[in-house]
């Protein structure tokens, strides 16, 4: 295999299918481009069977090392995965750490990834903030920034 993937023309499959589908024989999948919608990606089933595997693997490995090793190890590798982490206070990277096992676990279960890369998304941009001196007294300021920690709603309040 030469490439990750490819780019071809959404029309291409549509008009010369078992040349674009002959593709996948030099890429691990193709990259579908569509002018009026998202992309879409063509690959072979054992190849989108094995990268779940693949994921699983790494979500059950991320909680066991996490449970044998403790928070404090995985917290000291983690700037290797996600540099933008040393700009986030202590006490959030904790909190990175407990979601991040968590939703990898359950994104691997549901074979649904999008909930991680969310995730990762929202911390990084969280990571933004605090990066910029600027751009977090701007969040932080009141009464339009930052009011701080929310307390749960009391059993039985309605959720707005």
């Amino acid at each position: 295999m030469s490439a990750a993937y490819d780019v071809v023309p959404f029309s291409d499959l549509l008009h010369k299918p078992a040349v674009t589908a002959g593709l996948l024989d030099q890429v691990r999948a193709l990259r579908l481009r569509r002018r009026d919608a998202d992309d879409l990606a063509l690959m072979r089933v054992a190849q989108l069977d094995a990268e779940g595997t693949v994921v699983d693997f790494t979500a059950r490995l991320l909680a066991g090392l996490t449970r044998r090793l403790g928070a404090d190890a995985l917290r000291d590798v983690l700037p290797d995965a996600v540099p933008w982490v040393t700009f986030l206070p202590a006490d959030d990277v904790d909190q990175f750490l407990v979601e991040l096992v968590a939703v990898a676990q359950g994104a691997a279960a549901l074979e649904n990834l999008a909930p991680l890369a969310t995730l990762l998304a929202q911390w990084r941009h969280t990571a933004e903030v605090y990066a910029d001196p600027a751009l977090l007294a701007l969040v932080s300021a009141e009464p339009e920034g930052d009011f701080g920690p929310v307390e749960p709603p009391e059993p039985g309040e309605p959720d707005l």
